[in-house]
């Protein structure tokens, strides 16, 4: 036992504790807004999916990735009338986005979508993957998509895969080992949503 544990608690003086009839400050509530993507998002939406691969395994994505990849890559989802979406404040800053993209690029899987959802670090946990999750669902349902595919890495992303779930997502595989980050081993779990 440590011999602190036996001291007596330490007390804030009266001059510095709260006065009974104060109030505790009120929480500002997490507000947001849903939109589809413009061009001019791209550069926050390449900072937040960077610290994802800086620090992170939930992209196997090693280096990070470009302001020319992520215009070519946002082209080609308008292209194909994929949606993409961005969440952002009352003040307009972006707290994260989400699209699908095309799961294999041969012409028989034209329907068939991989998603993909990152929040800003300080927006999560706070039910804005589940608005995220739920209108992309939407609206690839009516961009005429049919199957919904979610690629999960097999630690360290529980919340996301609860997240899908929540959203009918059946799981329909697991591959072991077919990553290596930070020195380790990883897998993937791969998710399924019909879309009726």
């Amino acid at each position: 036992m440590l011999e602190e544990e036996y001291q007596p608690r330490r007390e804030l003086p009266r001059s510095l504790r709260p006065k009974s009839s104060e109030k505790p400050p009120l929480e500002v509530p997490f507000e947001y807004s849903l939109r589809d993507a413009v061009e001019t998002d791209l550069p926050y939406i390449r900072e937040i999916y960077n610290h994802y691969v800086a620090n992170t395994v939930v992209t196997f994505d090693e280096d990070a990735m470009t302001l020319k990849e992520w215009r070519h890559k946002f082209a080609w989802t308008k292209k194909l009338n994929y949606p993409f979406l961005v969440a952002v404040s009352p003040g307009g800053t972006l707290l994260g986005f989400a699209y699908v993209s095309a799961w294999k690029q041969k012409a028989a899987y034209r329907r068939t979508v991989e998603n993909s959802i990152y929040l800003g670090p300080a927006a999560t946990g706070k039910g804005l993957g589940k608005a995220l999750l739920g209108e992309l669902i939407v609206r690839s349902k009516a961009a005429g998509i049919k199957e919904i595919l979610a690629v999960i890495a097999d630690q360290g992303a529980d919340a996301s895969i609860r997240l899908h779930e929540g959203f009918g997502f059946k799981e329909v595989g697991r591959l072991g080992r077919v990553g290596f980050k930070f020195g380790h081993w990883l897998g993937t779990v791969l998710l399924q949503k019909s879309l009726k």
